[in-house]
């Protein structure tokens, strides 16, 4: 019996499918365009007993209409079986990035709190509680998005690419941003997560996102770190879905 699981991942920046065999991981694809072709060509590539979709963009709606009449489809959702509650008071608002990396959160550390920090277009902070209840966050400007900031609000300021090797002084303008952008990000994740650790004994706190190289040299905290988390919380809330 075919038991391969595709997952799927609209976000802001990047659209990404990770294809999960008997309950294991093994291969992640960045698609090129999500277009119907493209997503047929996925179906018909994997025959997938079951597929499901986290999506924080305004996608064309005709994927999940093709998904949902040859496959079994689900689309993530507050309303979708979690392994937590939202006692948050508009949970309709709450991202499915953020949903399934909680997900994957919980599955990971069921007895403690957790705080899952998703590096992506912006930054969100995600907290879970041992009584497996998300209660919210925050959210603030993602990597690219302060380079970006910055020169397009700026006359002089040039767009600069992230690079790991730069010094704390900055020497001249584009080491200056690189400093500050990187370094500011480490230093408001380090102090967000010590701000948590002094409010929950026993937290417990997970990254993912593309850009995590850029920020891990530069943590004082220990942090899991996991460049699938939001897979495989996706992954996590398929097995809770009804069989059909």
């Amino acid at each position: 019996m075919n038991s391969t699981t595709l997952c799927l991942d609209f976000g802001n920046t990047r659209q990404k499918c990770a294809i999960f065999q008997e309950g294991i991981l093994q291969d992640v694809v960045v698609l090129e365009d999500i277009s119907i072709k493209a997503i047929k060509s996925l179906i018909t590539s994997y025959y997938p007993s079951s597929v499901i979709l986290s999506s924080v963009i305004n996608h064309d709606k005709e994927i999940e209409n093709y998904l949902i009449e040859y496959t079994k489809f689900h689309k993530l959702s507050h309303k979708s079986a979690l392994p937590f509650k939202i006692p948050v008071s508009k949970p309709d608002t709450v991202g499915a990035d953020r949903l399934a990396i909680c997900a994957a959160a919980v599955d990971y550390f069921p007895d403690n709190h957790t705080l899952s920090i998703g590096l992506g277009t912006c930054i969100t902070y995600n907290f879970t509680n041992k009584h497996h209840e998300f209660l919210g966050g925050s959210i603030s400007p993602g990597l690219q998005m302060r380079f970006k900031a910055m020169h397009q609000q700026t006359a002089l300021l040039p767009m600069v690419e992230a690079e790991h090797n730069f010094p704390l002084v900055g020497y001249d303008t584009n080491t200056n941003l690189q400093s500050g952008v990187i370094l500011g990000i480490s230093k408001e994740i380090d102090g967000i997560i010590e701000a948590y650790n002094e409010k929950y004994n026993n937290l417990k706190v997970l990254m993912t996102g593309g850009d995590m190289g850029f920020f891990m040299p530069h943590l004082k905290n220990k942090i899991v770190a996991d460049p699938n988390l939001l897979f495989r919380g996706l992954y996590v809330i398929n097995k809770l879905l009804p069989s059909q």
